[in-house]
């Protein structure tokens, strides 16, 4: 099952994730995240959070639609994100895409990024989508569509990430060992309308800019 997850970071032109958003078996807001679902028209699944970001009108509108919420206190260990992961993993998903995830605040952005890893190192995909950027947890193996000449650039998420492989770029990688603190592979280019990334151990992050048009 494909969950797309809303969270209330940047998004920028909202037209950018019409199509992804139509293809998605069910949709969850974190939070603020509804704000943006009500400019789309979207009807969530679910609301998740301690509701402090959601409008007042938004919250209101999905009350009347019956959208079930799920309100944590703000004074919580968790962040919004790891909770509404949670339920995404409790639903079944095999496919978590993250939207409003990036951007804004680092601190945020980070905390995003690093919550699914665990899923990830499951077997699950899990990502990330911007207008301009792609960010996939890789516990495996990550075949990178796009355009001769995207810059793609990979980093170890885990303290080390070993037999790593990258074929279809200007600088190809063969059983390398990626250490977080020496992050080397940045700045890649696809050579051909598809990259392959591999790794045999750890976890990778691979971010793919694309611009607006890769959906």
């Amino acid at each position: 099952m494909k969950c797309i997850i809303m969270a209330n970071g940047d998004y920028g032109d909202i037209r950018n994730y019409r199509r992804l958003l139509d293809e998605a078996d069910t949709i969850l807001c974190a939070d603020g995240g509804a704000n943006y679902a009500h400019e789309m028209g979207v009807l969530p699944a679910h609301i998740v959070g301690d509701m402090d970001s959601i409008r007042p009108q938004v919250k209101a509108y999905y009350e009347e639609q019956k959208v079930p919420f799920k309100k944590y206190p703000q004074r919580k260990d968790f962040t919004d994100t790891q909770l509404i992961l949670e339920l995404a993993e409790e639903l079944g998903a095999s496919e978590i895409i993250f939207v409003g995830s990036l951007g804004k605040r680092l601190d945020h952005t980070l905390s995003n990024l690093y919550c699914g890893a665990e899923l990830a190192l499951r077997g699950r995909k899990v990502w990330h989508y911007s207008a301009n950027c792609s960010a996939y947890l890789v516990s495996r193996e990550c075949i990178v569509h796009g355009k001769i000449g995207d810059k793609v650039s990979v980093l170890a998420l885990s303290d080390k990430a070993r037999g790593v492989y990258e074929q279809g770029f200007e600088y190809p990688l063969e059983n390398v060992i990626l250490e977080k603190w020496n992050p080397y592979a940045i700045s890649n280019v696809l050579k051909e309308e598809k990259g392959i990334v591999r790794v045999q151990e750890g976890l990778l992050l691979v971010l793919h800019y694309h611009g607006k048009s890769s959906l």
